[in-house]
């Protein structure tokens, strides 16, 4: 419970702020028992680059991801005696190339998890802007529905290639959808339901946890990444979940988990995983029962002290 696996620093993210240290020691100001670094796996193409790396290059971002394992292993060391830190990478599934990539850093730098995240569609960003979003759509000749199926296809993949412990911000295609009448949400109809489904009965199938990502919020959504429409079948599916900030930078950390415990309670979460490094290597998810009532909400201000949880689920 008192964790997030999905962070960011400015140090090594054009994005984000501050250093990566600054991320640890705020994890530990907060009472945070495990945080899970994940900086984003370098792209290997001039073309996706964004216009914040202007200047740089993609052997730039290589050589940045370099220096942020060997900066993640120097803190592990430095605080390991206040807060279990892990070691990932958040991955990227623009090209086919960008799984077998991902495969390649993760054993060349013995990551111990990987967040498995898609921010693509048809090379195309997802979440940078409103006006890239709406390049999808165009290029999926104005139909959502046909937007949407190619970002669950694309999961699939990226959930096959990669069988990440951590399934990232799962329905994030909902970032810039228009909440407005007359324009329907895709995941509401039959067909691109069953795609999402799919998506959730396999990673489950393998042993995933899914992430409850808070940044959703920051952008303007209803609920936190998934939205409670898809939390309520990754719940009903017998799906294990976890809690994240997707924080970038130190001011982000445990951003809205005033508003993630409400949610935790309303859609009946008692139980949270975790996961923790592995004697054999890699990591395993242990659960945290009970983990609506720890005290870590009360002593950072996120509940008042001896407010209870309803546990009542809406979903």
């Amino acid at each position: 419970m008192p964790f997030t696996f999905h962070s960011h620093s400015g140090q090594f993210c054009r994005h984000a702020k501050g250093t990566l240290e600054a991320v640890v020691t705020g994890a530990i100001a907060r009472g945070l028992l495990v945080l899970g670094l994940t900086e984003h796996v370098p792209r290997s193409r001039a073309q996706d680059l964004y216009p914040e790396e202007a200047g740089m290059t993609t052997d730039d971002l290589h050589a940045a991801f370099d220096a942020y394992v060997a900066e993640a292993r120097r803190l592990r060391t430095k605080y390991g005696d206040q807060i279990a830190i892990l070691i990932g990478a958040e991955t990227e599934h623009i090209t086919p190339d960008s799984l077998a990539e991902a495969k390649q850093l993760r054993v060349k730098h013995g990551l111990d998890y990987l967040v498995g995240s898609l921010h693509h569609v048809d090379e195309i960003p997802v979440d940078f802007s409103p006006e890239t979003y709406d390049q999808i759509v165009q290029h999926c000749a104005g139909d959502r529905s046909e937007m949407y199926r190619r970002y669950f296809d694309s999961q699939l993949t990226m959930l096959q290639g990669l069988k990440p412990e951590v399934v990232g911000h799962f329905d994030l295609i909902r970032i810039f959808h228009p909440a407005i009448p007359g324009v329907e949400d895709p995941l509401q109809t039959a067909e691109i339901r069953a795609l999402a489904l799919r998506n959730i009965d396999y990673a489950i199938s393998y042993g995933a946890v899914f992430e409850i990502n808070t940044r959703a919020w920051k952008k303007g959504l209803q609920d936190a990444y998934p939205q409670r429409d898809i939390l309520a079948e990754i719940l009903q599916r017998g799906g294990r979940v976890t809690i994240a900030d997707d924080s970038h930078g130190a001011q982000d950390l445990c951003m809205h988990y005033d508003r993630l415990h409400a949610y935790l309670c309303d859609m009946g979460i008692t139980d949270l995983y975790y996961l923790r490094r592995a004697p054999g290597g890699g990591v395993e998810a242990r659960v945290l029962e009970n983990a609506v009532e720890h005290e870590f909400w009360t002593a950072n201000g996120f509940v008042r002290s001896g407010a209870a949880c309803a546990n009542k689920s809406t979903a």
